[in-house]
């Protein structure tokens, strides 16, 4: 017992903040929780009961439209293939119009 005696710690006074054991935690969407805190009132944005990892509603706040730009980018290479096999076919469908240019004439 002695050697843990040796191990403890105090906790100096006067330099620690004021614990609030009942602190109100508020989100935006209006739900409110009771937490310990430094701080008595704490706004937040998302929640559990508003995120869209645990509801599984799409909820995106997007002011300078990042995901709308991604989201064009995203189909555009869903439309256009690539690789090997699409230049080869793309390469194909070209001579095939050379070609019946060239019978035509």
């Amino acid at each position: 017992m002695l050697i843990f005696a040796r191990y403890q710690t105090h906790m100096k006074k006067e330099i620690h903040p004021e614990y609030f054991p009942k602190a109100q935690l508020i989100c935006a969407c209006g739900a409110k929780y009771e937490i310990g805190s430094t701080r008595e009132e704490i706004s937040i944005e998302l929640c559990s009961a508003c995120h869209p990892f645990y509801t599984g509603k799409q909820k995106i706040m997007d002011t300078a439209r990042r995901v709308e730009k991604f989201q064009e980018r995203v189909a555009k290479k869903t439309d256009q293939t690539t690789g090997k096999k699409a230049k080869r076919a793309k390469r194909a469908t070209k001579k095939q119009a050379s070609d019946k240019k060239e019978t035509e004439k």
